[in-house]
């Protein structure tokens, strides 16, 4: 078209680059990885009209807010940001699923941030022309870095560019300026598959890039990163996410798509996930089309996950440590029956201890990730086992997991490591088997000279002593063990026994006791409590040692001897042998001071 001057004016539009898409404007639509809705106080979700949207890129973090978990790389980033000590060079490392890509495009549009409307009418000048950690309102590059479409951010994947050859071409292409924002950045995801080649050629650009040029490592394998690149990078350790904030997180995410999910099964996907967010957002994603229109249940997420159920689980630990070995492998195979994964199961079983050993270190600060009955369950079985007994417990699961691994027949190995684990609830706690060596205390199956039983009892039980003694006939040892220390007898006759307990005695004990009279006498014993001054058998241990030591200490001597030597106690009393009546024959004396006569 000509004026009437007869020039012809002429509109020039810069060329795009190839295989890069125009950059979105802010009334672009979204591809999506940035929808993350409301959950994080932006606008409501949506996605790309006629596809559906996974929940893993849908709540993609937008700002660096809404990274959760990661307190700790957020805090120095702004530091760094907010006093312009920005490095060149950034090293983020994790496992899967934590927010590697994602903070490294949080990071490039940190770098290239610009107000959409600037101080004075003028991009990238006044207050807000710098770097800016503050991306909310997204700026005039934020939409196309975050679907990795920018021209001056260039996403890379080291697994398919391993070569020297890739990295020379990229190094060639560093020496030109960004087209239209500040930095020119590199995102290279999974940089650890790099060749030792490529990580030579970069070092002398890493160390001394550009003033345009920034560099973003992503890794899963930190290890496998040569020293030479760490050392020229600010290195960043994400961390996984622990169950109830993820927990809390994939509530929140269930909320915002309307769907109804339990508590119990929130936390069996937290759980499952490992401190993945991807990864959960993934389960949850599948657990949500379970019941469409329900509520996700528990019960829903186990079949999904091939889980066993958490408060049957409860049961089987519960009765294996309380030696009913017959009713923890019923509730076991009902569990493997019903599809249950038995290294799955274990690892529950092992997840329970681990929980009751936190629960009795940290007290009230303890934290459950899951329902408030897997809670108060837990916190009965920290009151019910010592520390050293769940430790055992776990060491216990443990080796039994390795065993499972290489079992001909998981199931089969599963029922044994539940069977040790009932053997070893009858052993003595070890603060038990301690203390007793220290009192020097008569080992279990040794009762007192005077308690005797008649010959002719029935069933024989009829007494203390037949009690004690028939419980090392049963190689009971915790139950002989709790009965010596917290059972004050009052009388025992022909299936009855009538009992107090000592201070201290744990829960359940009478109930063992009887169980274990039924089994033995196959008589139904009645066993009640009732008021007695009579002792338990550690009781009148102590007192009989006190007393001797007291009548000791009496004696002339030994007191002259103690008032020597201060700081010096008794600790016990005991019987000399008595002397031989009669001293040995001659000739079974052999004289050792007699010399050998040679011959």
């Amino acid at each position: 078209m000509e004026d009437s001057g007869g020039l012809t004016p002429r509109l020039r539009a810069r060329p795009c680059p190839a295989n890069v898409g125009p950059i979105m404007g802010a009334d672009d639509s979204s591809t999506g990885d940035d929808a993350t809705g409301a959950l994080f106080g932006g606008d409501e979700a949506h996605a790309r009209a006629g596809a559906y949207e996974v929940l893993a890129r849908k709540y993609r973090p937008r700002r660096f807010e809404d990274l959760i978990g990661q307190e700790a790389m957020v805090r120095t980033l702004s530091n760094a940001f907010e006093t312009g000590r920005i490095a060149h060079g950034f090293m983020l490392t994790g496992v899967r699923g934590v927010g590697k890509t994602t903070t490294a495009r949080l990071l490039a549009r940190a770098l290239n941030f610009e107000p959409k409307d600037g101080a004075k009418g003028k991009k990238g000048k006044g207050e807000a022309g710098g770097p800016s950690i503050h991306l909310d309102p997204p700026g005039v590059h934020c939409e196309a870095i975050m679907a990795s479409r920018h021209p001056d951010v260039l996403e890379l994947d080291a697994a398919s560019r391993t070569g020297v050859a890739d990295m020379r071409d990229l190094l060639e292409s560093s020496r030109y300026g960004p087209v239209s924002a500040r930095y020119k950045v590199y995102i290279i995801d999974e940089v650890h598959m790099l060749s030792n080649a490529s990580f030579n050629a970069l070092l002398k650009t890493l160390e001394e890039p550009p003033p345009h040029l920034k560099f973003i490592f992503a890794t899963t394998e930190i290890r496998k990163v040569p020293v030479t690149v760490l050392s020229r990078c600010q290195r960043f350790d994400l961390k996984r996410l622990d169950t109830p904030v993820l927990a809390e997180h994939l509530g929140r995410v269930a909320k915002n798509e309307k769907a109804k999910v339990s508590e119990e099964a929130l936390a069996l996907v937290a759980r499952a996930a490992e401190g993945s967010v991807r990864d959960a957002l993934s389960l949850l994603d599948q657990a949500i089309v379970q019941t469409p229109g329900g509520e996700v249940s528990g019960a829903a997420v186990r079949d999904m996950l091939g889980l066993g159920d958490r408060a049957r689980l409860y049961d089987v630990f519960e009765k294996a440590i309380a030696a009913d070995g017959r009713g923890a492998l019923a509730e076991m195979k009902d569990q493997v029956a019903a599809g249950a994964d038995p290294a799955v199961l274990l690892k529950d079983l092992m997840d329970i201890a681990a929980d009751v050993s936190v629960a009795q270190a940290t007290g009230d600060d303890w934290a459950a990730a899951g329902p408030a009955d897997w809670a108060n369950r837990t916190r009965a079985l920290a009151q019910r086992l010592t520390a050293a007994q769940a430790a055992r417990t776990w060491q216990l699961l443990l080796s039994g997991y390795g065993d499972l691994q290489v079992a001909p027949d998981p199931a089969t190995a599963l029922n044994m490591v539940i069977l040790r684990l009932a053997a070893a609830s009858s052993l003595p706690s070890p603060e038990e088997a301690a203390r007793m060596i220290a009192e020097g205390a008569a080992p279990p199956g040794k009762a007192a000279a005077p308690l005797e039983a008649p010959p002719s009892a029935p069933g024989g039980v009829s007494s203390f002593a037949d009690i004690v003694a028939a419980m090392t006939r049963a190689r009971e040892v915790g139950l002989q063990v709790d009965t010596e220390r917290f059972i004050r007898f009052a009388s025992v006759s022909e299936g009855q026994l009538s009992y107090s307990l000592a201070p201290g005695a744990p829960q359940g004990l009478a109930g063992r006791l009887k169980a274990f009279l039924d089994a033995e006498t196959d008589i139904d014993w009645v066993i009640e409590e009732s008021e007695t001054d009579a002792e338990s058998l550690r009781e009148r241990e102590r007192r009989e040692k006190a007393e001797r030591i007291a009548e000791a200490e009496r004696h002339d001597w030994v007191a002259a001897t103690l008032k020597a030597m201060p700081g010096a106690v008794i600790l016990d009393v005991t019987e000399e042998p008595p002397p031989l009546e009669k001293p040995p024959e001659g000739d079974n004396v052999i004289d050792l001071n007699a010399r050998r006569r040679p011959a």
